[in-house]
């Protein structure tokens, strides 16, 4: 029996992950400090890129379901707006982002992971670890004080900024750290914003503030202050804040949480130290400006658990679990990079730059690219692992290409994606021609072709692409052949009648 993988934390990245092992049948144990799921909800957005992972797991509908939709993002300064981003120009199944509290992320993350037979241990505290060639031993302190050593073949850090894990493995946090301090609530008011949008007011004295409508009268509301801000975060105080800055009237009537934070921008510069693997904000910290922590996190994760899972079982060498770092890691700093961008824009004092960047910020945000650049950004949809280790370019200028996402090809597609936990080799037949015969490959084999009904000998599923549209999205009018990737990038683009791409990636996955 393959020893379990052990998980450290369980927020949105440790749940993920661990659902990621266990819908695999890999062994695992969760653990975490906390003695019963947090009430409070730090993270509140869920991205159309986070949304397409979570509909490849069955999960988006009840996560939709939880929140409300957000459909643009505005800027504002000097009592009036001064850009409004469509989020929906994004190329994506779900081009929005759903506002739901985490703690309602982090149930429905929980019940999927308990109709695998796996549930959460918790009041367990990580005091110890050590790790060899034949796996990982943790030392875990109980509520009731008794001490108990978990052993795994591999172990997950998704413990949070403060991880005992980093800790543990004598990884450090690099980066920027001047410090940044937030007041943050959660509160019930009265108020006439659009529950679509997310606003963001600039302030000609402090940082900006953020405002997030949430279901029914709740709202998020987060403010940069200044970093000797000292004392408890009072209703009163968020108030002022909001009266200050923001140009809409929003009354709080009741609190459901307040609290003060200080963030760094910083990230660990290897996210794997043998047998361990840090993910999350153990991994990276920055600023809550655009909302991507926890979407860059459960991302993470989702990188990470097919690769262990396969790891675990036997199927896949050393190469593909470097690779998490070697993909995962740009990411973190591109967000990094971003957050403190925004940061730095929000938070100018000098009266002219601040008119300098209203004036370019309403005349930019106006064109259309410049639209399009910011709505990918936030959303995440420009994500891409091209340069991977564990993926092969096409050759030329081809439209799509290794490690690119698999773009959104209808809801046929989608459904036959949908809940499958391992690579996936799209065929698509040239159109005209006679069908083609199932490759020589390990991956389940899906045939998209023009005729409505079209099957063939040695695939799985066939799906109907009677316009041709997929081959297009593709950029396969000939027709040719892609892998995907458990997470939904693609490992490989080859024609039909060239194997050779499908052997190399073979190898590199046991390298």
């Amino acid at each position: 029996m393959t020893d379990a993988i052990i998980v450290v934390g369980a927020g949105p990245v440790g749940l993920t992950v661990a659902l990621e092992l266990a819908r695999r049948d890999v062994p695992v144990r969760i653990v975490d400090r906390l003695e019963a799921p947090t009430t409070e909800s730090r993270a509140i957005l869920v991205h159309s890129r986070s949304l397409e992972m979570l509909d490849r797991i069955g999960l988006v509908d009840e996560v939709i379901a939880s929140g409300v939709r957000t459909d643009a993002m505005e800027l504002h300064a000097n009592g009036g707006k001064l850009a409004r981003i469509e989020l929906g120009v994004v190329d994506s199944p779900y081009p929005y982002s759903v506002t739901t509290a985490q703690t309602e992320t982090e149930r429905i993350l929980t019940a999927a992971l308990a109709t695998h037979g796996v549930t959460v241990d918790r009041g367990v505290t990580l005091t110890a670890l050590t790790q060899d060639d034949s796996g990982v031993r943790a030392t875990v302190r109980h509520a009731d004080g008794h001490e108990e050593e978990l052993t795994g073949s591999w172990l997950v850090g998704a413990d949070g900024g403060h991880s005992e894990v980093r800790h543990q493995i004598g990884a450090a946090l690099a980066g920027s750290f001047k410090g940044e301090r937030f007041l943050m609530g959660d509160v019930n008011a009265t108020h006439d914003l659009d529950p679509h949008t997310m606003y963001t007011f600039f302030s000609p004295h402090d940082g900006p503030l953020l405002v997030f409508p949430m279901r029914g009268d709740r709202v998020r509301l987060i403010a940069q202050v200044a970093t000797t801000a000292d004392g408890p975060a009072t209703v009163e105080w968020l108030q002022r804040v909001v009266d200050e800055r923001s140009d809409q009237p929003i009354a709080i009537r009741d609190t459901r949480w307040l609290t003060t934070f200080d963030i760094h921008h910083a990230q660990v510069p290897q996210y794997r130290a043998g047998r361990v693997f840090l993910a999350g904000d153990a991994a990276h910290i920055h600023s809550p400006a655009g909302g991507q922590g926890m979407n860059t996190g459960i991302q993470d994760a989702f990188n990470l658990g097919w690769k262990l899972a396969l790891a675990a079982t036997g199927e896949a060498g050393p190469a593909l679990l470097d690779s998490y770092h070697a993909e995962r890691h740009p990411v973190g700093a591109k967000v990094i990079e971003f957050t403190t961008q925004l940061t730095r824009v929000g938070t100018v004092a000098n009266p002219i730059v601040q008119k300098l960047r209203n004036t370019v910020a309403h005349a930019a945000t106006a064109l259309a690219p410049v639209q399009q650049a910011m709505a990918d950004k936030v959303e995440e949809t420009a994500l891409a692992y091209r340069g991977s280790p564990v993926v092969i370019p096409a050759p030329g200028r081809a439209q799509l290409t290794g490690g690119d996402h698999l773009p959104d090809a209808g809801p046929a597609l989608r459904a036959a994606l949908a809940r499958e936990d391992g690579h996936v080799l799209l065929t698509v037949a040239a159109p005209g021609g006679p069908l083609p015969t199932a490759a020589k490959s390990g991956a389940r084999q899906i045939l998209l072709s023009l005729a409505p009904e079209a099957t063939a000998p040695g695939f799985d599923a066939s799906v109907p692409d009677p316009d041709g549209h997929a081959a297009a999205r593709f950029g396969l009018p000939r027709g040719g052949r892609v892998m995907v990737r458990p997470d939904g990038y693609v490992a490989l683009v080859t024609s039909l009648d060239d194997e050779a791409p499908l052997r190399a990636y073979e190898e590199l996955l046991h390298g």
